[in-house]
């Protein structure tokens, strides 16, 4: 089956198309999950389904019940701390209570975030054991008739705008902060859902209850779909997933990414996943294909490629919030509670780029610059002011923090001193292709012609320092390495060619299968171009000679990073209290971001490109919370003649000074390439787990993978340890088979897939639980407030899906391409809107809003259902783009001219 709201490319082969209104697919299995819940869960108990939960997701979960007016609200999960048996258990704040269903006592699962932390090892797991003495034990599903107390509980119904109290099984504990009422994360499902079961409360009568989230009548007012397919699409899935043993299956590509409450839509295909047991089994799955990129061998690749075999500490920037501050979109934005559906309270009234500020202090996420200070300053002035060391160096920049004598740069972005300078772009099109809010970029990166109208929103940020002018232009330089002429080549100040994927060795390696695929060089470079490797590596070179004028000396370097996940910091903060408040004091790698003093010697650029750092023999490799110990590996690399050296200060170093040099150090490296790494890596993760894992090596510890062996013959890589899904015996790779099989916990707060998100920011949002909320209407979205004001408008959905028939190394802007595609990318209009609005098919067009503007062809198509144009990715500066009439005659843009970035602030927690 394939749900889209137009005829798609896809939906002709399909055995039944679903055409729900545009966004509106997690409301569809919303109602699915009813349905699963009501007849699969409830009334027949299949014992598959049952089974399967209360192991693999936290449904078996005791969450604290919070008074509100005459009934209660779900809040935070009881923790293990909170109990007076338990006072004293190592890492108490992230340990979590079931209860026993043999003897009715509180238990403490193995498996969750603390135990994986512990110093004690061998508790991170998913069997049914008490971490605290081992004893056996059977998770209580649900307290429904097992206890008396049924309190009404509040549940949030977005779509339909109101609070509903509906009856909840509930007990009460004894915790050292006195009596409390708590119920499990699968009695709250029940309730979340509108699956009555017997109990008091404002439940939906039956499925043709339209008033009653989430019965399949009630999706219809925001799917369009009716509600008998509802009912046997649910029904069909849930027979099939109990039939087979869990084969059912999600592919879901670019479309959903788009939408502001794609999370939601996520989570509410998932739910019916993992309530009908099909997340880790071959055949099911939520499988996510946008690019197919997955960075197989990521254990030696992080290292090399972000040279962490010569520095502990680098600086790794999250795109999305760094473009959506830089580029001055922050200030378009205004308060976003009116467009994001959400309850009212301290955390839902801030400003989106305070949020982001907050999430940078407190070390949630990176921001660079980091400080208004140069940070080799200020390591200067630290030794200066008598540090002598790197601590000292350390607790000097803290103590200016901790004064707020230094500033970030994110508090005040649109200060000079704080803009972003130089933009070097690779192996992406980011000035039209991939970045929103195409205009503000050419406006306030490049101060070219924009085609935005937009004026500053009276919201003001509260934290951020607001300036009543916006600047323009902050970048000095753009520098792309590309080897075609795409939009971001046209707008950078110099173009590096480079080599194309039959002129260069390299890696690939995708989600879709468990190969790494060899791009091998057919032919030299043509021309002045060169390879992606040799041109970095050309570049280090020229900066370590210029160097030797302006850098001679080595330099001290202070980097803040953020707190990371799969790493003990991911326990630190239990609650969020900002130390830049005085709520807490400012402790680095806890209550606030890392601060590391790291050793440059720029002179040295050119010598560390090209070698292999000895770093890694002490510090080891790893990824995704595994690490293994590699010296012997390193040090064969120095002593085989398989593998150029390159030797500086009477030392040897493996040799990256070629890129099929740095492929051979990948693969020898990695886990996946590398047999014997691989049976270690997973000694490493039996100690952890407590689980026998090694088996999943046996075989393979002779194994090893190099760039010829690849281009001789697909060669297939191990299973893994760095990811989820296991591949013995010739089985396709399927995501978490590795936790499903072998009880090896999800990397999640409890160990487990989570139905409940216990977090204060999920919670403040109202999507601690899974729900609906419907998408952002455009002019709640502010991208029309100036549009609007010329008169009447037809307001459309317009949907920028990846290209028809093109996409990344299939472009558009060549002869056949544009052959298919009338000589442009069109515009898809329904027949309906293009009769409305006079449009003939093939006629020359505008879409425009606030943003910007796009002009093409219209291409009318009984495909594209009323309410909705498409505009494909990605149209190109490089083909005629024609003059809009509606900006008075300024060139046009592409199709993200008329988009800006709306970042949702939970996604920062």
């Amino acid at each position: 089956m394939v749900f889209s709201p137009d005829f798609s490319q896809v939906c002709k082969y399909a055995d039944q198309w679903v055409p729900l209104h545009a966004g509106s697919d997690g409301a569809f299995w919303m109602a699915v999950t009813h349905v699963i819940l009501k007849e699969f869960h409830h009334e027949r108990q299949t014992p598959y389904f049952l089974d399967y939960v209360k192991r693999y997701t936290d449904s078996p979960y005791l969450v604290k019940l919070e008074r509100q007016g005459d009934g209660y609200r779900p809040g935070r999960l009881l923790r293990a701390s909170e109990m007076a048996e338990y006072k004293d258990i190592a890492n108490g704040d992230w340990k979590f209570l079931n209860v026993d269903a043999a003897t009715g006592r509180l238990v403490v699962p193995k498996g969750s975030s603390g135990s994986r932390w512990d110093e004690k090892q061998g508790n991170w797991n998913m069997k049914f054991e008490d971490a605290t003495d081992d004893q056996p034990y059977d998770p209580v599903l649900t307290l429904l008739g097992r206890s008396s107390e049924i309190v009404q509980t509040a549940f949030t119904e977005f779509g339909l705008d109101r609070t509903v109290y509906r009856g909840v099984p509930a007990m009460r504990v004894a915790t050292m902060g006195g009596s409390a009422l708590v119920a499990t994360v699968y009695d709250l499902i029940m309730a979340q859902y509108g699956v009555g079961r017997g109990l008091a409360g404002d439940y939906p009568e039956d499925y043709g209850n339209k008033d009653a989230a989430y019965t399949p009548a009630w999706q219809e007012l925001f799917t369009g779909v009716a509600s008998d397919t509802v009912l046997q699409f649910a029904r069909e899935w849930a027979s099939t997933a109990e039939a087979t043993g869990g084969k059912c299956m999600i592919i879901i590509g670019a479309g959903i990414n788009h939408w502001y409450h794609g999370n939601l839509m996520y989570r509410a295909g998932a739910m019916a996943l993992m309530l009908t047991g099909c997340v880790g089994k071959n055949g099911g799955g939520l499988n996510h294909y946008v690019g197919q990129e997955k960075l197989a061998p990521v254990d030696s690749w992080g290292a090399i490629a972000f040279g962490r075999d010569w520095q502990a500490a680098v600086r790794l920037q999250q795109a999305p919030l760094w473009h959506y501050i830089n580029t001055c979109q922050y200030r378009y934005d205004g308060q976003f509670s009116r467009y994001n559906t959400v309850p009212d309270n301290a955390l839902t009234r801030q400003h989106t780029a305070d949020q982001i500020y907050k999430s940078v202090r407190m070390g949630w996420m990176p921001f660079y610059p980091q400080f208004e200070r140069n940070t080799l300053d200020l390591c200067r002035e630290a030794v200066a002011n008598g540090a002598t060391d790197d601590e000292k160096i350390r607790q000097y920049v803290l103590g200016k923090l901790k004064s707020k004598e230094l500033k970030y740069s994110v508090g005040d972005p649109d200060a000079e001193r704080n803009f972003p300078r130089v933009w070097y772009i690779w192996r992406g099109n980011a000035i039209m292709g991939s970045m929103k809010g195409h205009e503000y970029c050419l406006k306030h990166y490049l101060g070219t012609h924009s085609n935005a109208i937009a004026q500053d929103s009276e919201d003001r940020t509260s934290e951020v320092k607001w300036h009543d002018v916006a600047p323009v232009g902050k970048m000095d330089l753009v520098v792309d390495l590309n080897f075609r002429m795409d939009s971001s080549a046209l707008y950078s100040d110099m173009v590096l060619p480079a080599a194309s994927w039959y002129e260069k060795a390299d890696l690939n390696s995708t989600d879709l299968h468990s190969f790494i695929h060899p791009l091998s060089a057919a032919i030299p470079p043509v021309w002045e171009s060169k390879t992606d490797w040799n041109i970095f590596r050309d570049l280090a070179k020229a900066t370590s000679e210029a160097a030797a004028k302006y850098f001679p000396k080595p330099q001290k370097d202070i980097v803040a990073s953020p707190i990371a996940h799969d790493s003990a910091g991911e326990i630190t903060q239990p609650v969020i209290k900002d130390w830049y408040q005085g709520e807490c004091e400012p402790v680095p790698g806890k209550t606030m971001h890392a601060l590391t003093v790291v050793d440059r010697d720029y002179t040295k650029l050119y010598d560390k490109f090209i070698t292999l750092g000895d770093r890694i023999k002490t510090s080891g490799l790893g990824a995704h919370g595994n690490h293994f110990q590699c010296a012997d590996a390193y040090d064969e690399m120095v002593a085989s003649n398989h593998f150029p050296v390159e030797r500086r200060n009477g030392n040897a170093y493996p040799s990256l000074k070629e890129d099929e040099w740095a492929a051979n150090a990948v693969l020898h490296l990695s886990t996946l390439t590398n047999g014997t790494l691989n049976v270690r890596a997973y000694r490493e993760a039996e100690k952890r787990t407590g689980m026998d894992l090694v088996d999943l090596g046996a075989g393979s510890e002779d194994m090893r993978i190099n760039y010829a062996d690849l281009q001789a013959q697909p060669r297939r890589y191990n299973t893994s340890p760095l990811w989820s899904g296991v591949m013995s015996g010739g089985r396709a790779y399927a995501p978490y088979t590795y936790n499903v099989e072998k009880l090896v916990p999800w990397r999640t707060l409890t160990g487990r897939q989570h139905f409940y998100l216990d977090h204060e920011m999920y919670l403040a949002y109202g999507e601690h639980l899974p729900t609906y909320k419907p998408s952002p209407k455009p002019e709640a979205y502010g991208d029309l407030k100036q549009t609007l004001k010329a008169g009447q408008a037809r307001i459309l959905n317009c949907l920028t899906p990846h290209g028809k028939w093109h996409i990344h190394s299939t472009y558009m802007d060549n002869h056949r391409m544009l052959t298919l595609s009338r000589g442009c990318e069109p515009v898809w209009l329904s027949e309906a809107d293009a009769e409305g609005l006079g449009i003939k098919d093939n006629d020359w067009v505008e879409v425009y809003n606030d943003h910007g503007v796009y002009c093409a062809r219209a291409s009318v198509s009984a495909r594209i259902p009323k309410g909705v144009c498409i505009v494909y990715h990605v149209p190109e500066r490089t083909v005629g783009i024609p003059k809009s009439q509606v900006r008075g005659g300024k060139r046009a843009g592409g199709h993200n001219s008329f988009t800006r970035i709306h970042l949702k602030p939970n996604f920062l927690a």
